[in-house]
């Protein structure tokens, strides 16, 4: 039932905010679990909080934030209709990349939500959280090209923020985003069917299960 998922999702936004699994928990103000709809069909997943993010509790609330909304209307949805997490539930000091360590700390709060909301779209934002489903890729080669497994497109992006550093990125990014309903639809007929659809990336081998990215 949907109020138990909700539970569900609530219990593990609880466990972040008290968690000391790794040291990102010691110069944080915030846990930031993730935020949106349980329902969500789709669940985009960034990096690690950043300074507005840490004062709030809550992801992409910054400029970054801003940017995402403004892309989530191009295709008539707001961000309480979707689900947003990170690959790191703390933010890390001065906004560095995550830690190996630290991500595998974070992993699984990340896996147990991805498991609850069960989403039809994971939409990796930059190429911390395109590592868990594309372990070879390279987001400059990759993004808007989906790669389609057990029921589920996996849809790789541009990280809002380096779009906002470089707007020479903006019209790859919107048109990336404007296929999102095309992949959508996609991964229903996948469903009602059984089947699974090729992979619209043309470096990709037969789909097979999504590998965690190696850590050491």
């Amino acid at each position: 039932m949907t109020q138990d998922r909700a539970a569900a999702l609530a219990a593990i936004a609880q466990q972040v905010r008290e968690c000391k699994l790794c040291r990102l928990h010691e110069k944080a103000t915030n846990g930031v679990p993730g935020a949106g709809t349980v329902d969500a069909e789709y669940m985009f997943i960034g990096e690690g909080p950043g300074f507005h993010e840490d004062q709030k509790g809550l992801p992409f609330v910054g400029r970054s934030g801003d940017y995402l909304e403004s892309l989530l209307k191009l295709i008539d949805l707001k961000r309480d209709q979707v689900f947003i997490a990170n690959v790191v539930k703390h933010r890390p000091p001065d906004n560095r990349d995550p830690m190996p360590d630290e991500m595998l700390a974070c992993k699984p709060y990340l896996d147990q939500q991805v498991e609850i909301i069960n989403p039809l779209v994971i939409v990796t934002l930059g190429r911390f959280s395109m590592g868990r489903y594309f372990p070879n890729g390279k987001i400059t080669q990759i993004h808007g090209q989906p790669k389609y497994d057990n029921a589920r497109a996996y849809y790789p992006l541009f990280h809002p923020a380096a779009v906002l550093r470089n707007p020479g990125l903006i019209k790859e990014m919107e048109a990336d985003f404007k296929r999102l309903p095309e992949v959508l639809a996609k991964v229903k007929e996948l469903r009602a069917k059984g089947g699974s659809p090729k992979s619209d990336n043309p470096n990709d081998d037969p789909p097979q299960p999504p590998k965690q990215l190696s850590l050491f």
